[in-house]
């Protein structure tokens, strides 16, 4: 089985910077797509940023881009999510996610098999 844990989560002032981690167990990331997501209170799950490792492909969405940064470090296999100039809009839980197949859409949470439990992330104004 696979195992997801995401970490670097908090509390920041509107403004500044958080990066978030995603590590896994059992199969390395450099294989997969992967996404991260957030879910906001009281909203459904929403694509946040997306990197095909082997393919050096980015995918962000409008709200975050120019703002955010995903990477992977090739030594520790971990995803990375720089978060910069964090909006109060932000805030949310954030999921790490990973497809090992054919990633048709990486947009589409539908597309990823494996979730991490989350990170918290609350961005005050």
């Amino acid at each position: 089985q696979v195992q997801l844990v995401e970490s670097g989560g908090g509390l920041v002032q509107a403004g500044g910077s958080l990066r978030l981690s995603c590590a896994a167990s059992g199969r390395t990331l450099s294989s997969a797509v992967v996404g991260w997501f957030r879910r906001a209170p009281g909203k459904g799950r929403e694509f946040v940023a997306a990197l095909w490792w082997s393919g050096g492909m980015s995918y962000y969405s409008d709200s975050v881009k120019g703002r955010f940064t995903i990477s992977g470090d090739n030594a520790k296999i971990t995803v990375y999510l720089q978060m910069n100039s964090l909006k109060p809009e932000d805030t949310a839980v954030y999921y790490c996610a990973a497809d090992f197949g054919r990633n048709r859409d990486p947009y589409s949470s539908s597309e990823y098999d494996y979730w991490g439990q989350g990170t918290q992330v609350t961005v005050s104004s």
